[in-house]
């Protein structure tokens, strides 16, 4: 799915919003219920928004979609949605910021009463952390701490969605 058409959708529903905080968004929205499905997100997205053509919903009903079916498998293929490598890093480093925002957002919006671990906590604080990175960046070092972060976030969003699983199915036991 290409990052340029999700975000133009999604710029048109609310300018303030990216594609990268959107799917922040809807990342997190599935960490907390892997069973949701996009209603919940496009309400969410479309709440400063009159509503968006059909097509336009359908494209990101898809990238929803997609996002749910890479977290429930185990083949570790989830990653973020961010712009592509031809961007420069600087908005590529926003969009990480903005895809943390959103992210952060859902979490807190829709997971009232989930008591994390302490695990849980220190993921939660580093994704904040991220919400404050410079975005004036260039060069090989800046690229590279770049790469690591989207990795441990990767990572860090998979074993967070596995915790909350699991305690969900602790409570429902």
């Amino acid at each position: 799915m290409a990052y340029n058409a999700c975000n133009a959708i999604i710029l048109e529903i609310d300018p303030d919003l990216s594609a990268a905080e959107a799917h922040g968004m809807a990342t997190g929205i599935l960490c907390i219920n892997e069973h949701s499905n996009s209603d919940t997100w496009l309400t969410e997205l479309k709440a400063n928004s009159p509503t968006t053509v059909d097509a336009d919903e359908s494209v990101l009903v898809r990238l929803f979609d997609e996002t749910k079916r890479l977290l429930i498998e185990d083949e570790f293929e989830f990653d973020l949605f961010l712009p592509e490598d031809d961007y420069d890093l600087s908005d590529q480093t926003e969009a990480l910021t903005n895809w943390c925002r959103g992210f952060l957002y859902s979490m807190g919006s829709v997971n009232a009463t989930t008591t994390f671990s302490k695990d849980a906590l220190e993921i939660l604080r580093d994704i904040t952390e991220f919400t404050k990175l410079d975005t004036e960046v260039e060069g090989e070092e800046d690229e590279a701490a770049f790469v690591e972060i989207t990795e441990y976030l990767r990572s860090a969003v998979l074993l967070l969605k596995a915790e909350l699983m699991h305690n969900s199915d602790e409570i429902n036991a």
